[in-house]
């Protein structure tokens, strides 16, 4: 079984696929990982974002071990890393790692931007979970500070709105549910109302499948 999560940032991606891999014991994929990882090795050689040498050289190098770095939480390799993903021969590098950890023969849980329309088009559920922006800036704020950030909310919601419209916009696979997506609105929602609202839809979703 493949599930794709998509979404914006700061949408409750991470945490909900990090519980649905332990609840159907699948291997789970934060995408967003593989760009920040990239970038944060690009800006370590001296690299330019920007520059598809530096950052194709990077993505073809990448270590899943250094994949927890928590050097990749920071706010300037996020930045770093948008900017990578408009670059289109580093989402081909990326694409293929992507669909090689998919095609695990017990299935796969893959969060990100494009994985239900790009990655994993023929994914078995996908899930679009997103929230308001206000909402994503406070938890992304609440992260942030915890982790010694002195970014104002204003300033978080702020790149937050940059981000969303960054990723709309981008000429090669922008961010948008897939057709068939179930879409998953965490707003007002915790993180166990989120898990528990996301395995109702995946089960209905596979028991239908099974039924057909």
């Amino acid at each position: 079984m493949i599930i794709a999560l998509d979404g914006p940032a700061a949408a409750g991606k991470g945490t909900l696929g990090r519980a649905l891999a332990a609840h159907y014991r699948l291997p789970y994929l934060d995408t967003g990982v593989l760009y920040r990882a990239t970038a944060r090795d690009v800006l370590a050689a001296g690299g330019d974002p920007e520059n598809e040498e530096d950052c194709v050289r990077a993505a073809r190098a990448l270590d899943p071990a250094t994949f927890d770095d928590p050097e990749l939480r920071r706010p300037e390799i996020g930045e770093a890393a948008s900017k990578i993903a408009r670059i289109p021969a580093v989402r081909k590098v990326l694409l293929d790692y992507q669909r090689r950890f998919a095609r695990n023969p017990r299935g796969a849980i893959l969060d990100g931007r494009d994985i239900g329309t790009v990655v994993c088009p023929d994914a078995d559920v996908k899930l679009f979970v997103t929230a308001s922006p206000e909402a994503r800036a406070r938890r992304r704020h609440a992260e942030l500070a915890a982790a010694g950030s002195t970014l104002s909310f204003e300033e978080v919601l702020a790149q937050v709105r940059e981000r969303d419209e960054r990723d709309a916009r981008r000429a090669l696979s922008p961010m948008r549910p897939a057709a068939d997506a179930h879409l998953l609105d965490t707003t007002d929602l915790g993180i166990e109302a989120a898990f528990k609202a996301a395995v109702d839809i995946i089960d209905t979703a596979v028991g239908k499948a099974g039924c057909a």
